[in-house]
């Protein structure tokens, strides 16, 4: 059983080992320091329309995500970083990000500048407005369709066991999940006490004004990488009147402070669980539409229902055939999610200052962004993995 006192070093370690894994996972944990090592480059990068950003548009920040009714589509899953800004660092984060796992899959640098050249050309097409439904669905590669169509397939049951590894109406304490202290149920209990929340989840379940919501079982969650060390619990409630009620499943994670930088002249929510769930309805409806800014034990929060269709982007390793047109894709999903943000007129400014040479090749900007952070993630995932072999040998 795991103590609260002892959180804390266990969160820790488990963010330090799951980064050393991979390049690839370095990149995905690394939030903080990509936006340092950006403003340190010497290189212009081209300032966009305010839009919603992700802040952390990596490949696992991706996914199919379901609706308040369950109608899936491929959206940005993750939105703790963003922030009203310069849409070009999402590209370059995607970017980065895809390169990286190119890299972990062992694939020829040829194949890294078709992915770049791709991303590119998928996103400019998104914003000249060709990415619609029908087009998004023939522009998606096999993988991509397998992953989709298993989320629409997905139910509870299934939820259940990957989330909490088995079908019983509680939430199994062990490695993921452990015990609460008493504070900790008190303000979970009082949490969902409040009229306002309970309204909203009774909503999402698509039940009427008086529905009673119970807390059937909530525990701490240790569950993500750049969110260790802040506060997560799941709480298993059920809601409605009368027999059977349904069970759901909540998510309640804190806000962080947003490590992408903010434009200065757009409007922000200072409470950083009221800029999450703002840069999610704009960016990722179907998530954004489940999620609740709140305030628990002094600290903001977002509360998140969970739906069995609701999976993350895992490639482990791609192959040449599938690499550009994952990254065509993917260009494309980040390019429609800002650009119906803003009109057309705007939309045609961004892409002529985002290409800049005019050309169908990756703009030079985002290409000389990829190598060098490449550079400097590769060695920095190195010194990482070397002090945490030393931490593991003292």
């Amino acid at each position: 059983m795991v103590r609260p006192k002892e959180r804390g070093e266990i969160l820790n370690q488990a963010r330090r080992l799951k980064m050393a894994r991979s390049p690839h996972a370095y990149v995905r944990g690394s939030t903080v320091k990509f936006y340092e090592w950006l403003t340190q480059r010497g290189q212009t990068i081209p300032q966009g329309p305010d839009v919603w950003i992700c802040g952390d548009c990596h490949l696992g920040n991706l996914g199919p995500l379901a609706d308040a009714k369950g109608r899936v589509e491929l959206q940005i899953r993750d939105l703790d970083q963003t922030v009203v800004g310069n849409p070009a660092h999402d590209l370059i984060r995607l970017t980065l990000s895809l390169a990286s796992a190119a890299r972990s899959s062992d694939l020829p640098g040829v194949v890294t500048a078709r992915m770049v050249e791709a991303v590119s050309a998928g996103y400019e097409t998104a914003l000249a407005g060709d990415f619609d439904e029908e087009a998004e669905r023939d522009a998606r590669p096999e993988n991509i369709q397998s992953l989709i169509e298993r989320s629409i397939r997905r139910r509870w049951r299934h939820l259940a066991l990957e989330r909490l590894e088995t079908v019983e109406p509680k939430i199994p304490l062990g490695k993921k999940f452990w015990a609460l202290e008493r504070r900790e149920l008190n303000a979970l209990k009082g949490l969902f006490a409040e009229e306002e929340i309970a309204t909203m989840i009774c909503a999402l379940q698509g039940v009427g004004d008086g529905g009673v919501v119970e807390i059937v079982d909530c525990a701490y969650w240790m569950k993500g990488c750049s969110s260790l060390g802040r506060l997560r619990y799941a709480a298993m409630l059920r809601v409605g009147e009368g027999k059977p009620r349904q069970l759901c499943l909540i998510d309640i994670k804190e806000a962080p402070t947003a490590a992408a930088p903010r434009s200065a002249e757009a409007s922000t929510p200072r409470d950083n669980a009221a800029r999450v769930v703002a840069g999610a309805r704009a960016l990722s409806p179907n998530l954004g539409n489940r999620m609740i800014a709140a305030r628990l034990l002094g600290k903001s929060v977002v509360l998140r229902e969970l739906m069995p269709q609701d999976l993350k982007i895992e490639i482990e390793q791609l192959t040449e055939k599938e690499a550009t047109k994952v990254a065509a894709y993917l260009g494309g999903i980040v390019g429609r999610a800002h650009g119906r943000q803003i009109d057309r007129v705007a939309r045609q400014s961004w892409r002529r200052a985002f290409n800049g040479t005019g050309k169908l090749d990756a703009p030079g900007w985002l290409w000389s962004s990829v190598v060098e952070l490449m550079s400097i993630h590769e060695a920095a995932y190195l010194d990482h993995c070397r002090r945490f072999a030393l931490s593991q040998s003292a």
